[in-house]
C-alpha cells in the first residue's frame, strides 16, 4: 500500500525489510530503519524550532546521504521541501531562498559557507542548520539530530497538499518555483517503477546532483518506493562510475547523453571492471543520439532507454517501459494514468498523426501552479492541462518523437525548420560525434541554423564538406548556414547542452554583407 506522504516513501520497505541497505554512499551503509530513523529526527528536531506545517525549507546539497532526510523530513510534518540547484549563481540562488520565503535552509558541509552567507540576505530566515561547527547564531547538522526524538506520529496528509517546491532553470527569466503535490508525486514514482521494473534486490546509481528531477524521479522515488538501495556517488566521473558499478553491484543507471557518453569513451575501465550487474538504464533531460542506445548495449548487455519529462510535468508523462517495444528515437508512449494531446497553434485542435503539435499534458502529477505567478500559471495550465512548450510528432503506434522546444523552432524565408530534423541528418556523417543545432538571426532570411559540431579525433571535415553532405540529404533552405567546430558543446548546470550558450556564441554570425542569400 502506498502511503498518503512522500516523507514516508519507503514505507512498505520499512515494513517488510528493514535491515535491508537504502542507501550506500562511500562505506557508509544506511538500512530502511536507519534512514526513517534520520528522518523522524529531522521532522522531530524542525517542528521543536517552530517549522509548522505549509512553510518552506531550502536545501543546499551537493550528492550526500544527507540531503535524503533533509528532503523527506520536512514533509512529515506538512512542510515543503525546497532542493536549491547550487550550480546556480549565487544571485539566483539567492533569489530562490528569499522567493520561496524559506524559514530554515539546512547545507551539508560542502555548501556551509555558501549557504551561512546567502541565508543572511534573506529575511524569511528563521534557522540555518549546517554540517559545520555553530556560528553566528547557526545549528549544527549532526548535534541537531541527536537531540531530537527517532520516533513521530504519522500525519494525514490530502493528496493535493504541496509537499516541494523546486525551481525550474530559468533560461527565459528568474527561477520559477513550481508548486507538487503529494498525491501526485507519490503517483508518478510508483508508475516509474512498474515502468522500469525495479524491486528490492536493484540497486540504483546515483551521480547526477540529487537535487535535479533527472535523480529524484529516475532513480530516488521510485526505487525507495521498491525497496531497493541507492548509491549515491559525489559527482559525476566516468571513472568513478564504472568503479561504483562493480563495487556495489549497481543494477540501474539513470543520466543525461553527455555522461553516457563520456562513460562508453572509458573502453579500457569497461573492460578492466565486472560491469555485468547492470541491468537497465535511462537517459533523459535531452535528445538521446540513435546510435547511444546501441553503443551502450553493447559495452553492458542491457537496454538504454529514452524518457521525457519536465519540473511541472508530473514529472514523467512519456517513457519507454522495461519490456515492450522501443522504437529507435522515441521517448516512448504516455504512461498509465496520463493524458497527452499534441495540438496547434490555436492550443485545441489536435494535429494530425506524424505532424508536429505542442505536447500539453493531465496527469495527477502535473503541478497545481507556479508559486505567486498567478499570470504564468493561467497560462500554462489550463482546464488541468499543461501546456509544456515542447514539440512532438506522434506516430500510428501511439510513440512519441521529441522535435524540439517552441522557443527553438525557428522561421527560414516563410519555412519551420525544428533543430532536430538538421541534428538527425548532421549525425548519420561519420565524421560527427556531436552536434546540436540552433537558430540565429539573418537580415534576408529571418532565421537560420546554425551547427555546433564535435568531430572524431582524427576527422579533417570542413564546413563546406558538413553543408554539402546535409544538402544532399535534406531541404534545402534547412541546411545550416554556419558550422561551429567545437570539443565539446556547453552544458548548462543540469547536464543538458545549453542551447542558450550556443545562440549567444552563434550571434552576430551574419551581417548585411556576409550573410548567405541561400
Amino acid at each position: 500500500m502506498l502511503p498518503d506522504n512522500l516523507g514516508h516513501l519507503f514505507h512498505a520497505a520499512l515494513r517488510l525489510i528493514p535491515s535491508h541497505p537504502a542507501v550506500f554512499q562511500d562505506d557508509l551503509v544506511l538500512t530502511f530503519e536507519d534512514l526513517d530513523t534520520r528522518c523522524n529526527q529531522m521532522a522531530n528536531a524542525l517542528t521543536e524550532l517552530g517549522l509548522r506545517a505549509g512553510e518552506r525549507v531550502a536545501l543546499m546539497f551537493t550528492n550526500d546521504f544527507r540531503f535524503l532526510e533533509s528532503f523527506l523530513g520536512p514533509m512529515r510534518i506538512g512542510a515543503v521541501s525546497v532542493p536549491v540547484n547550487i550550480r546556480m549563481s549565487d544571485e539566483a540562488v539567492s533569489y530562490v531562498i528569499r522567493d520561496s520565503e524559506a524559514r530554515v535552509v539546512i547545507a551539508n558541509a560542502a555548501m556551509a559557507d555558501r549557504a551561512r552567507s546567502l541565508a543572511a540576505g534573506a529575511p524569511s530566515v528563521r534557522h540555518v542548520i549546517l554540517d559545520a561547527p555553530p556560528a553566528n547564531g547557526t545549528l549544527e547538522y549532526d548535534e541537531l539530530l541527536k537531540s531530537a526524538s527517532p520516533r513521530t506520529t504519522s500525519r494525514v496528509t490530502r493528496a493535493d497538499e504541496v509537499c516541494m517546491q523546486p525551481y525550474t532553470s530559468g533560461s527565459t527569466g528568474k527561477p520559477k518555483g513550481v508548486l507538487l503535490t503529494h498525491g501526485g508525486q507519490i503517483w508518478n514514482a510508483d508508475v516509474m517503477r512498474k515502468a522500469t521494473m525495479r524491486d528490492h534486490t536493484d540497486r540504483a546509481l546515483v551521480a547526477v546532483p540529487l537535487f535535479h528531477k533527472n535523480a529524484l524521479i529516475g532513480a530516488v522515488k521510485p526505487t525507495l518506493v521498491a525497496g531497493g538501495s541507492l548509491v549515491i556517488l559525489p559527482g559525476f566521473d566516468a571513472l568513478a562510475v564504472i568503479a561504483a558499478i562493480e563495487r556495489y553491484r549497481v543494477t540501474y543507471l539513470t543520466g543525461v547523453p553527455a555522461m553516457f557518453k563520456m562513460i562508453l569513451a572509458e573502453r579500457e575501465a569497461l573492460a578492466r571492471h565486472d560491469v555485468s550487474s547492470v541491468r537497465y538504464a535511462v537517459c533523459g533531460s535531452a535528445e538521446v543520439p540513435e546510435d547511444l542506445a546501441d553503443q551502450f548495449n553493447k559495452a553492458f548487455h542491457a537496454p538504454l532507454a529514452e524518457s521525457y519529462g519536465l519540473t511541472e510535468g508530473g514529472p514523467v508523462p512519456l517513457a519507454n517501459t522495461r519490456w515492450g517495444l522501443k522504437k529507435r528515437g522515441s521517448c516512448g508512449m504516455a504512461i498509465p494514468g496520463c493524458d497527452v494531446r499534441l495540438v496547434g497553434d490555436d492550443g485545441e485542435t489536435e494535429v494530425a498523426v506524424n505532424s508536429v503539435g505542442e505536447l500539453i499534458t493531465r496527469n495527477p502529477g502535473v503541478a497545481t501552479g507556479y508559486w505567486k505567478l498567478p499570470d504564468i500559471t493561467a497560462r500554462k495550465l489550463r482546464d488541468g492541462w499543461l501546456f509544456t512548450g515542447d514539440l512532438f510528432r506522434r506516430d500510428a503506434d501511439g510513440y512519441f518523437y521529441f522535435v524540439g522546444r517552441q522557443d527553438d523552432m525557428m522561421n527560414v524565408s516563410g519555412e519551420n525548420v525544428y533543430p532536430k530534423e538538421v541534428e538527425d541528418i548532421l549525425a548519420q556523417h561519420p565524421d560527427i560525434c556531436d552536434v546540436y543545432v540552433v537558430p540565429t538571426s539573418h537580415p534576408v532570411k529571418g532565421q537560420v541554423p546554425i551547427a555546433f559540431i564535435v568531430v572524431r579525433n582524427t576527422s579533417e571535415v570542413t564546413e563546406q564538406e558538413i553543408q554539402r553532405f546535409f544538402l544532399d540529404r535534406g531541404t534545402p533552405y534547412a541546411y545550416p548556414r554556419r558550422v561551429h567546430f567545437v570539443k565539446s558543446v556547453p552544458l548548462s548546470s543540469t547536464g543538458k547542452p545549453d542551447r542558450a550558450a550556443m545562440k549567444d556564441l552563434a550571434r552576430g554570425d551574419f551581417t548585411l554583407t556576409s550573410a548567405p542569400l541561400l
